[in-house]
């Protein structure tokens, strides 16, 4: 017969707090993220990249909040999509591809819509559309990966327009996705509640590269995590990726390499899609530079001193139980 084994009352009661020190928890288009906060560590959203232009969605579907995304009208595409990492329970959904009501109808209903066959022209200059990716040579690119998302829900949820960017292939099936496998395993190995992602991209510096005359390319992509709460004694190597990391991807082989350098060396299909890993400050460095703002992805840097003594508590605590 097998034991349950239960944690000591104290334990148990910290894991209940958890996740109360990365802040509340509780598609909807309005001028700020205030119905889904609970994405952003310590519910606050980046600084810097606010804009009158911008539309922040509370991406809604079947009745709850699932990420956030601040979306570029005029581009018809997202800058960034924030959400808190849950691997996935299950397989990638065969789900049909959604958009958002309210960009088109402000008083439509907040819910994503899949789509059928869409004539309303309201919508179709509000955002993106099927008919922009067809035969367009780009991939759609998830901001908000599916893998990274709990359940079913959570998973159907991520494959809305408003979440994608034109990703070349190379990069979408290549270096991205490994990277997104990566930090599938950093939470699942070394984080202890919460991780928070934003992930955007970076449109090109000179002109606005767009594919059917309507969507723009970007010529990066971007992602950085704040995990507050992680793992004592990190391996080797480790130890600079927490409590926060970045990345930067090429979505262009023909791009300079002063921030994404080339690797020669890999195979032809995936040449030139590199992805370099980088601390946080220089993440916001070159998107400070790129966007001619400030740029602060994390509030306080993902440094919480309550978080410190949670965690040096926890494991105190940890550590006496397996004495029991």
């Amino acid at each position: 017969m097998s034991q349950r084994i239960s944690l000591p009352s104290s334990i148990a009661a910290l894991l209940f707090l958890l996740p109360w020190f990365g802040g509340l928890t509780v598609g909807e288009v309005s001028n700020s993220f205030s119905q889904c906060l609970d994405f952003f560590y310590n519910r606050t959203p980046p600084r810097g990249l606010e804009n009158v232009d911008y539309k922040q969605i509370c991406q809604l579907y079947k009745n709850r909040y699932h990420f956030a995304s601040l979306y570029r009208r005029q581009h018809r595409a997202p800058l960034f999509s924030a959400y808190k990492l849950s691997p996935a329970d299950g397989k990638r959904p065969k789900q049909p591809w959604m958009y958002e009501p309210q960009l088109a109808f402000s008083r439509a209903s907040p819910e994503m819509r899949r789509f059928k066959n869409i004539t309303d022209q309201n919508v179709v200059e509000s955002q993106a559309v099927l008919e922009d990716y067809r035969n367009s040579g780009f991939s759609k690119g998830h901001l908000c990966p599916s893998l990274h998302q709990k359940t079913m829900d959570d998973r159907e949820s991520t494959f809305t327009l408003t979440n994608i960017v034109p990703q070349q292939i190379g990069s979408n099936s290549g270096p991205w996705s490994t990277l997104e496998n990566e930090l599938l395993a950093r939470y699942k190995n070394f984080c202890i509640g919460p991780m928070y992602v934003i992930t955007g991209v970076m449109p090109y510096e000179s002109e606005t590269h767009w594919i059917n005359n309507r969507v723009s390319v970007p010529e990066y992509m971007w992602s950085a995590y704040c995990c507050p709460v992680f793992k004592p004694n990190l391996l080797k190597g480790m130890e600079q990726r927490f409590p926060t990391y970045a990345a930067v991807g090429r979505n262009d082989p023909n791009s300079g390499q002063e921030i994404v350098p080339v690797d020669d060396t890999v195979k032809p299909s995936v040449r030139g899609y590199d992805v370099k890993q980088m601390t946080l400050e220089a993440l916001e460095g070159i998107l400070s530079r790129r966007l001619n703002v400030s740029v602060t992805l994390f509030d306080g840097n993902c440094q919480n001193p309550y978080m410190e003594r949670f965690r040096e508590r926890f494991y105190y605590l940890l550590l006496r139980y397996k004495h029991f």
